[in-house]
């Protein structure tokens, strides 16, 4: 029977995008066997959709006739099938840490082909990055220093870098050298000789608008040309990330926006607009590189895809999110359910640590799809639901909004949130309680009977 209560009947939703490729997994009867091999929670993934991400981006730049180069940032999801993708499709890799470096390298992606970023890098990762002829984004002078001191002192020399550029829009950002740290920078560059090669400028953007990215990369473009007198040979430049994923409609987005209420949430949980990540982006994707190339710098009169070109300049870019998109969902199974007030309070079998939005002070929105063991049903019947975490935690919500599913959930039905891959499976996952890591699920193979296997093997 239908929850009549006014008051959380008419609950806002926010459906994602129809996904045919993640569809045809839900209706094929295989996640319910999976959900009874692993005995808790799991993501599967689509590699195929990372292959025509990436494709996507190249595509770009080819029709912009623009020199780029494509770098995953690795920090997104921890699964190894990217690395292979990567190492497969020569992609390169972005990392920050040891272990993140040795990841890349061990799964085939060459060290030319990796950046490594990330604030105030250890000694044995720049030993390492200089020996496996990574690039490295420097972020501060003394971070230069070391490098330099290692490159002098028998590790391999020249030690390869870009300098990185702190936003002038963003002045208050943790990363990046101002104008005058930058100038310093250029001479100890210059005075280290052959120990190194200073390739270009990077910076990193928050948020996802296009333009201050169009702006900043010309700008770094100039700086290009300042270090080519001094003899340098700064013929790149890296944008970072920060390209939108597009997860539900405009409508669906407003309308839920101006819709939800606290009582619309356990507890009354309440979130500020600006604490949830923008579900809808007008522009997303490699469709926010091609309008960031298009766009024509303040005070300029050629776009930034003609400035690269007519100054020889490369392109970077260090997406994650974007590259995942449509690349995996995670599954809970549902363990049990009560009624609590015109509403149901669903507990699955993991945590909300499995899903990781609430990192961000937020929640991820996208509602996620029932199946049960006879399907996906449907129906026009609204039955809130919130979901709760198996931990003892008040504050284990896996999602505090009530969704309206068409049908009352029951104890072995499925819940599958959809498009996790970026930054969502595993940025925020803990073996809480002692509860297993949820495992991660390539499917290789689409069609009636997915092929199935799991990311890491275990070890004999």
């Amino acid at each position: 029977m239908a929850v009549t209560d006014p008051h959380t009947t008419n609950v806002p939703t926010l459906p994602a995008h129809s996904d045919p490729d993640t569809d045809g997994v839900l209706d094929s009867g295989l996640l319910h066997e999976l959900s009874y091999a692993f005995g808790g929670p799991f993501h599967f993934l689509l590699p195929h959709r990372f292959d025509n991400n990436l494709a996507a981006f190249r595509t770009v730049l080819g029709d912009a006739g623009v020199d780029g180069r494509v770098y995953y940032a690795k920090k997104a999801n921890k699964a190894a099938v990217w690395m292979e993708r990567c190492a497969a499709h020569q992609a390169g890799v972005d990392v920050a840490s040891v272990g993140e470096l040795r990841e890349a390298l061990g799964h085939g992606v060459r060290g030319e082909n990796v950046v490594v970023t990330g604030p105030a890098k250890s000694d044995e990762l720049l030993r390492l990055a200089i020996l496996q002829g990574c690039l490295v984004a420097v972020d501060a002078l003394d971070e230069l220093d070391l490098l330099i001191t290692l490159a002098l002192t028998g590790v391999v020399s020249p030690a390869r870098l870009l300098l990185r550029r702190l936003p002038p829009t963003q002045p208050h950002s943790r990363f990046g050298m101002n104008a005058g740290e930058l100038e310093t920078a250029l001479d100890r560059c210059v005075r280290a000789g052959d120990a190194v090669r200073m390739e270009g400028f990077s910076f990193h953007l928050s948020g996802y608008a296009t333009q201050p990215r169009t702006e900043l990369a010309a700008e770094l473009v100039d700086l290009c040309l300042t270090a080519r007198v001094r003899g340098l040979q700064a013929d790149r430049i890296s944008i970072g990330g920060g390209f939108a994923v597009d997860y539900s409609s405009a409508e669906h987005w407003h309308t839920f926006l101006a819709d939800q209420r606290p009582e619309h949430y356990h507890a009354r949980k309440t979130f500020q607009h600006g604490d949830f990540y923008p579900y809808h982006s007008p522009v997303s994707g490699a469709d926010a590189l091609s309008t960031i190339l298009a766009a024509v710098p303040e005070g300029g009169h050629t776009s930034l895809a003609g400035r690269l070109k007519e100054t020889g300049t490369l392109l970077m870019m260090e997406p994650g999110r974007a590259l995942l998109a449509g690349a995996g969902s995670t599954v809970f199974c549902v363990q049990g359910v009560k009624d609590r007030d015109g509403y149901r309070i669903v507990t699955v079998d993991g945590t909300s640590l499995s899903l990781s939005e609430q990192w961000f002070n937020s929640e991820y929105l996208p509602d996620p799809q029932l199946v049960t063991s006879t399907g996906r049903p449907s129906g026009s019947d609204t039955h809130p639901t919130c979901v709760g975490g198996a931990s003892c935690l008040e504050s284990d919500m896996v999602t505090w909004r009530k969704i309206p599913l068409p049908v009352r959930p029951r104890t072995g039905d499925l819940l599958v949130y959809p498009n996790t891959a970026g930054y969502q499976m595993d940025s925020n996952e803990s073996p809480f309680h002692d509860l297993p890591l949820p495992p991660k699920v390539v499917l290789d193979h689409l069609g009636d009977r997915p092929r199935w296997r799991l990311d890491r093997r275990p070890a004999c």
